[in-house]
């Protein structure tokens, strides 16, 4: 029998290919409401994405660019919650339209979990806002056990502390519980935590560093839509699909 008792979910990238065509284009529509010339191209929020968090994005975008009319960092700093504010409401009416579908195999292998008894989990520093729309809604037919999000800790990934708090209200050890990521950042704050780890890489993380993963796939796969490709570590009887009971024979070992 497996001692794995719980499987944690980041957001962004693993359970909707978010990024790209979510918060880069919200990020964009809000700058338009907001009066800003700025845009963020495809390339240049992939650089911003190795920063965590989408104030922090925004802060860091000031420092190195600046914004099309000038601040002060005391002008900056009222002004940037302000703007995420607007721009997760643009996120959720994204999600919440169907614009943005789910992942290959996410629903599937998260129902497989859900039968496998394990307990569910969302750990993720988009706004809390954002992940109820898609837990709460989009995910409604799966049971979460916890739900991660925004600044529910005082440091992002690729600190731990995301995944610490997650195991700690669950009231398991590392090896109880394994991760499903997508990024460098949240590879390196998943061992961090001492926790196995499963990459689904998408369009900007496939060129990543996260061969510190344990097992490296470009999505999860579905029977009848597009298939998983195993880039790094061992599913046994893999055949473009990873289903649950496969990871949990590899980390439950």
């Amino acid at each position: 029998m497996s001692k794995i008792k719980a499987v944690l979910f980041d957001q962004d990238g693993v359970i909707i290919d978010t990024e790209r065509d979510g918060h880069r284009v919200s990020f964009n529509l809000m700058f338009k409401e907001f009066g800003f010339t700025d845009e963020w191209d495809v390339d240049y929020y992939h650089e911003l994405l190795q920063i965590a968090g989408g104030k922090e994005r925004m802060k860091h975008h000031w420092k190195t660019r600046g914004f099309s009319r000038p601040f002060t960092e005391e002008e900056i700093d009222a002004l940037i919650p302000q703007m995420h504010k607007r721009k997760t409401a643009i996120f959720v009416e994204l999600i919440e339209s169907g614009s943005l579908p789910l992942r290959p195999g996410i629903r599937r292998f998260m129902k497989e979990a859900m039968e496998a008894g394990l307990k569910i989990g969302v750990c993720t520093t988009s706004n809390e806002q954002a992940a109820k729309a898609i837990t709460e809604k989009i995910l409604a037919d799966i049971r979460f056990d916890i739900v991660l999000a925004g600044d529910v800790v005082s440091k992002k990934k690729p600190d731990p502390e995301i995944y610490n708090l997650a195991l700690a209200r669950l009231g398991l050890s590392p090896d109880e519980a394994f991760v499903v990521e997508d990024s460098r950042n949240g590879v390196l704050a998943a061992k961090a935590a001492g926790l196995k780890t499963l990459v689904t890489t998408n369009y900007y993380t496939e060129k990543e560093d996260v061969s510190g993963a344990d097992i490296i796939v470009t999505c999860l796969g579905d029977p009848e839509g597009e298939k998983a490709i195993l880039r790094q570590g061992e599913l046994p009887g893999f055949d473009g699909v990873v289903h649950a009971s496969q990871v949990l024979e590899v980390f439950g070992k």
